[in-house]
């Protein structure tokens, strides 16, 4: 059985006998991925600040703004900004994005580096894509089934998030800072691409169901 270089670290004989317990590091596939995912989310929490902020200066002089990523009734970022969802904490969401995403990249930035962390700080990290993954899951349903429309900066943002907390898992897996079955280990450092990938496209699946009449010509 193989494994990828998302799997693979410079600590790789460290925690062979048992669950690691000194302060590890990550590959360098692993820390791009970091850089690249929280990039990504990053750039979709600045878009759509910019825009929100130009939604809020066109309604202080009594004209509109639509953002470019408004395209017809359904991929409709304005009716996304606009709703109760987009400040689920009393305060627009992207400012979380902005603080949250920025600090991936510093991770992944520094584990390029040669940066090592001990167990509690990648449980930390850990329980942040949790969070992150979670909160974005409850935005999805919200996009879909409540305000009914898609934002594609957001659309970007879960993909990004996804990957990040899949990959942030492995690794958390592959290091046994999260104890799991030997089997179950293998499996997972093995076909670590399958959670991800399955996951999107799931939500995609979700996504082209709940409009197929307008994807299909019909009505929304």
């Amino acid at each position: 059985m193989t494994t990828s270089a998302l799997d693979r670290s410079d600590t790789d004989g460290d925690e062979r006998d048992g669950p690691a317990t000194g302060a590890m590091g990550g590959s360098r596939a692993f820390a791009l991925l970091l850089v690249i995912t929280g990039a990504l989310g990053l750039l979709a929490a600045w878009v759509i600040t910019i825009d929100k902020n130009k939604i809020l200066e066109a309604k202080a002089v009594g004209k509109t703004f639509t953002p470019g990523c408004s395209l017809n009734p359904i991929v409709s970022c304005g009716n996304i900004m606009e709703s109760e969802q987009a400040h689920a904490f009393g305060f627009p969401n992207p400012m979380l994005g902005l603080v949250c995403y920025g600090a991936i990249i510093a991770i992944g930035l520094a584990l390029l580096s040669g940066a090592r962390f001990p167990r509690w700080y990648w449980l930390g990290m850990q329980a942040g894509t949790l969070f992150g993954v979670g909160f974005c899951t409850w935005l999805q349903y919200q996009s879909l089934y409540v305000i009914g429309s898609l934002c594609l900066w957001c659309c970007l943002a879960w993909v990004a998030t996804i990957f990040m907390f899949c990959y942030v898992t492995v690794q958390n897996v592959r290091h046994r800072f999260i104890p799991v079955p030997d089997g179950v280990r293998r499996v997972l450092l093995e076909f670590h691409w399958v959670v991800p990938v399955l996951w999107v496209g799931i939500i995609g699946m979700l996504i082209l169901t709940r409009w197929w009449d307008f994807w299909t010509g019909g009505t929304a």
